[in-house]
């Protein structure tokens, strides 16, 4: 009878406990570490550069002179000249185009009363950001035609007053040969919107050419380099990898404009510039100063990648305008040239330096390689002339480099017809690694944090090439880098995640905006000419960047991945060369949630970890140059007991958990 009485007790008491404990299993999310699903690809997480809204010129590339080569469509366009007695001829524009038709303009300044005034000043781009106590080189190539100016270097301030200045005086040889010199001239005080001014002292005439100002402070402290502010920012991502030059400027408005990165080798002044697609592309923003000088060219983007610890993805023209444009195209039997350019940007990253192209890498100073492993033919190229175009290339490329990655197009939407039809093409194909891009609402990816769940695991890899949520449109002014736009984005980043067994390479865009010169919103860092800070979308880049981990493990609610039950995301790695499991989870409610984390298939656990918070109390929360931390990631710490861990999940929050494994 007693023990009838405690069976029936044991069974009461189980079927009283067996809906808590159930209900405490529904609120489970297992991530079980001991299951591998995947490796992450080095790769995975990267960065995407596109010279617009100012990305090159007036952005990473440091030079402070607005047309510098004065070979602007007009040729003094960034300049104003200010003299106290008009002279038609003090100033002209001379070109001399038969013996350097890559940089045919020069100015030849005639001053013949010493008594006159005769200044240039350059506006910059979108003014001059000018830093106190800080170091500017002026350099100038010069003709000296008679003897006797001088040139007096000045930095004016936003309220006109001299902020720098020191004097330049001309070889007193006269020859008909080009000098390259220059000054330094340190800056005693500091101003967003400055002036470069050059006023000529005495009589003479002397042709001027390649005027420039650079800031001592550049990217490694490399003459002629990069801005250090908003390369550190992309140091800090420790990104996988950087596509570049670009997207649609590969293509061009028209092949004539298209780029061509051989173009931007060698010597600065003998490199051609050519008008940035971007210039008139957008009635709504029209910006007619926007010029590729190409400073910023093929081996300074193969620096900056190993600079930055990122393997190169350059992208070529496929012999295809922009189809949005002028859909102009090369006919296959003329392809060959365009062929020729990929196979030789192969040598010219990877040949030694008994190489055509590999002595030249070689002569610019990297006898190394640059381990280039991969390359995108074309960009949001589309339709059956893409694909004949491209099987060309292919074969050509991998005859000689069977092991080299080609990235191919799947268009400019991840749906429609036009994606079908090229989705199918490429994978019947055998593409290496295609290329999806998606510019949509927020609600979009949430709802397709599932895409890749089917993608066949062994056939063509993925590359998220573009992606962006829109807060209002695409391509519209009205755009915000918000947390809303963040967070719907980290949601759909845990389905790449997730997948990275088809997933390979992902990256954002666009990657820079200036704040007085962009076409384009959202973009992933804004600047002005003195300061640059990261969008609440930066930093849920970095945050998966630099918690990338190497495999794959399941992380599971009901037996199901998290693609947004309960308004929930989440995707988990481990990170073999630390020894750490990291977990992401999004809350895309309005609501807190509390969820318990079990970590199991491990006999050793930390006892405590940490997690990274991102979040904010508005949903429309923006960073600004006033407020650039307003949204951005908190870490604490966070116990785990018997290998479990409550996560508390804010509204509208992206969170990373990390724990030490054994």
């Amino acid at each position: 009878m007693y023990i009838k009485k405690l069976i029936a007790t044991s069974l009461l008491i189980t079927a009283l406990l067996l809906p808590v404990f159930m209900q405490a299993q529904k609120n489970m999310i297992t991530v079980s570490t001991n299951k591998i699903i995947a490796d992450v690809q080095p790769t995975m997480w990267g960065i995407f550069f596109e010279d617009i809204n100012l990305g090159a010129d007036g952005g990473i590339y440091a030079e402070m002179v607005k047309n510098r080569s004065f070979e602007f469509y007009k040729p003094l366009m960034g300049w104003t000249v200010t003299q106290s007695k008009f002279d038609e001829g003090s100033v002209l524009v001379t070109n001399r185009h038969e013996q350097d038709a890559a940089n045919p303009r020069f100015i030849r300044i005639t001053k013949n009363n010493a008594a006159d005034t005769l200044a240039l000043t350059n506006e910059g781009f979108r003014g001059m950001g000018i830093k106190k106590g800080l170091r500017y080189d002026f350099t100038v190539l010069y003709r000296q035609e008679t003897v006797g100016l001088k040139l007096h270097v000045q930095l004016i301030s936003m309220e006109g007053k001299v902020i720098g200045s020191s004097v330049f005086t001309p070889s007193d040889v006269i020859s008909k040969e080009w000098k390259n010199d220059g000054v330094s001239l340190t800056a005693t005080d500091t101003t967003l919107k400055g002036k470069l001014t050059i006023w000529f002292e005495g009589s003479g005439k002397i042709g001027l050419d390649m005027i420039s100002l650079f800031p001592e402070d550049t990217w490694k402290k490399r003459p002629g380099g990069m801005r250090a502010d908003m390369i550190q920012l992309l140091a800090d991502m420790k990104p996988g990898f950087i596509r570049f030059p670009g997207g649609c400027i590969v293509e061009g408005y028209d092949l004539g404009l298209r780029y061509q990165w051989k173009k931007t080798l060698g010597p600065i002044e003998q490199r051609q510039l050519i008008i940035n697609r971007w210039n008139s592309e957008f009635a709504h923003r029209p910006t007619p100063d926007y010029f590729q000088t190409f400073g910023l060219g093929f081996y300074e983007y193969f620096q900056l990648a190993e600079d930055i610890g990122a393997s190169p993805l350059p992208i070529l023209n496929a012999g295809m305008a922009c189809q949005f444009n002028s859909a102009e195209v090369v006919p296959l039997d003329e392809l060959d040239p365009y062929v020729q350019d990929a196979l030789d940007l192969i040598e010219f990253a990877n040949g030694d330096s008994t190489t055509q192209w590999g002595k030249i890498r070689t002569a610019m100073g990297h006898a190394a390689p640059f381990n280039l492993k991969m390359m995108g033919v074309g960009n949001e190229n589309w339709g059956p002339q893409y694909v004949e175009r491209l099987q060309i290339f292919s074969k050509a490329i991998k005859a000689r480099y069977p092991d080299f990655k080609l990235v191919n197009s799947s268009g400019t939407d991840p749906d429609g017809e036009r994606f079908d039809f090229l989705n199918a093409a490429l994978r019947k194909n055998n593409a290496d690694i295609i290329d999806e891009h998606y510019y949509r609402r927020p609600e979009w990816f949430l709802a397709n944090a599932n895409r890749y769940d089917n993608y066949p695991r062994n056939a063509s890899k993925i590359f998220a090439g573009e992606y962006a949520a829109q807060s209002d449109k695409t391509v519209s002014i009205d755009n915000k880098n918000n947390l809303q736009t963040a967070i719907a984005e980290a949601a759909f980043m845990t389905g790449l995640e997730r997948n990275a067994a088809v997933v390979n390479l992902a990256s954002y865009a666009p990657l820079f905006a200036h704040i007085d010169g962009w076409q384009w919103t959202p973009d992933l860092i804004w600047v002005n000419n003195l300061q640059s800070y990261g969008t609440p979308n930066y930093y849920v880049q970095k945050l998966y960047s630099t918690n990338k981990g190497t495999n794959v493990v399941p992380a599971l609610m009901d037996g199901k991945a998290v693609t947004g039950q309960d308004s929930l995301y989440v995707s988990s790695v481990i990170d073999k060369n630390t020894g750490d499991v990291i977990i992401k989870v999004v809350n895309a409610s309005v609501n807190a949630i509390n969820k318990t984390i079990a970590i199991t298939g491990t006999k050793k656990l930390s006892n405590t970890g940490t997690v990274t918070v991102l979040k904010s109390n508005l949903l429309q929360a923006v960073n600004s140059f006033a407020a650039p931390q307003m949204v951005s990631p908190v870490t604490a710490t966070v116990a785990v007991k018997s290998g479990k861990l409550n996560a508390a999940l804010p509204a509208n929050s992206f969170s990373v958990y990390r724990i030490a494994i054994q």
